[in-house]
């Protein structure tokens, strides 16, 4: 048996991280197939460093462009290699347009297709990545839910359940193993931080970024957010963002502290030691969700609902107003949530059952 893993983004790289040394630890062949989806230094090659991964075997480098020939690149190139490779399964994790090509592409050659973290959806099918969810559960062979509720979700849909497992999400030994490794080679004191000091932001989503009127208003809101709570709030700024910042010649607060992209590393203890974290980051919700740390999500919906119900995660919407209004009530709850995510162990368990469908 030979896995092909399909990465293309730094999420993708981290979740898939587990999976792929549980695979070393069994013996199990496997290769790295990058599409390139992300190619600054600092958004991907770096995490294959920190996260001590074997290099891609192949990348694609398809860099950015447009969805139509991104994805056009993506699935050209795949074709090659996958033809070259003959791997008995594709594994691709989430919701990006490298997913899709895989989903497609494995698809079309009649190899089985692996959706890892399958079953997530915010109903929201204006954002590219609920449609590439959609469409990869679709064609996936093999479906791998990371929780019940997503599993539901499948069931609903008419998924097949004997191709459905629940397995909990790789973020969470993701995050269990690296934590006391971050700890060890990096601190918050290089950015003269100190832990529950600061607040910290993450803003990316073309939905957020790419309207004028919604990043104005987005920047706002931190903005007061800063002035009433009299911290600073770290913002490692996607390149994506910082382009549209000065395109539309938004003026950013004085309390938003633009640094450039950090590392895993450094970006999980700035993460797990805020006292507040911004997003409208999918993965960035569970990740404040398993390491208890309050979030609020700039967004009007979640494909992840269970850090709602566990109270870890609100929705502020896009509004200046929308998101100072949750900020004292997220600031004062208790942080003994449940994590809803799994404990650790996902990457034995979905390694296990491919191990048991290669031998049928």
């Amino acid at each position: 048996m030979q896995l092909c893993f399909v990465v293309g983004t730094r999420p993708e790289i981290i979740k898939m991280a587990p999976i792929i040394k549980e695979c070393q630890r069994k013996n199990t062949e496997f290769f790295i197939l990058h599409t390139g989806q992300h190619y600054s230094y600092n958004l991907d090659s770096v995490f294959f460093k920190e996260l001590d991964l074997p290099p891609s075997k192949h990348n694609l480098e398809v860099g950015s462009g447009s969805f139509g020939s991104q994805v056009g690149r993506m699935l050209e190139g795949l074709e090659g290699v996958l033809v070259q490779e003959n791997p008995s399964y594709v594994l691709a994790q989430g919701d990006t347009n490298s997913v899709l090509a895989a989903a497609l592409t494995a698809s079309h050659l009649r190899i089985p297709f692996v959706h890892v973290e399958a079953g997530l959806r915010s109903y929201n099918k204006n954002m590219q990545e609920e449609r590439n969810r959609i469409l990869a559960d679709r064609l996936a062979d093999i479906l791998l839910p990371p929780t019940e509720l997503a599993r539901e979700i499948l069931a609903k849909e008419n998924h097949d359940p004997s191709q459905t497992f629940v397995t909990g999400n790789t973020i969470v030994d993701a995050l269990y193993h690296y934590l006391p490794v971050a700890q060890k080679l990096t601190s918050i004191q290089k950015y003269g931080l100190e832990p529950r000091g600061y607040f910290l932001v993450t803003v990316h989503r073309a939905e957020n970024t790419d309207q004028p009127e919604v990043l104005e208003q987005i920047l706002d809101g931190l903005g007061m957010v800063g002035e009433r709570h009299g911290l600073p709030i770290i913002f490692p700024i996607h390149p994506r963002t910082r382009t549209r910042i000065g395109e539309f010649g938004l003026q950013v607060p004085k309390c938003l502290c633009l640094i450039e992209p950090v590392g895993f590393f450094d970006f999980l203890l700035l993460e797990s030691q805020a006292d507040l974290v911004f997003t409208d980051s999918g993965g960035v919700q569970e990740e404040c969700c398993i390491l208890g740390v309050p979030c609020i999500t700039i967004r009007d919906d979640t494909e992840r609902p269970e850090t709602l119900h566990v109270g870890s995660n609100m929705l502020a919407g896009t509004t200046a107003e929308g998101i100072v209004a949750h900020v004292e009530d997220m600031l004062s709850r208790p942080r003994n949530w449940d994590n809803p995510f799994g404990d650790g162990t996902a990457a034995p368990h979905i390694v296990d059952i491919l191990i048991e469908l290669g031998k049928e």
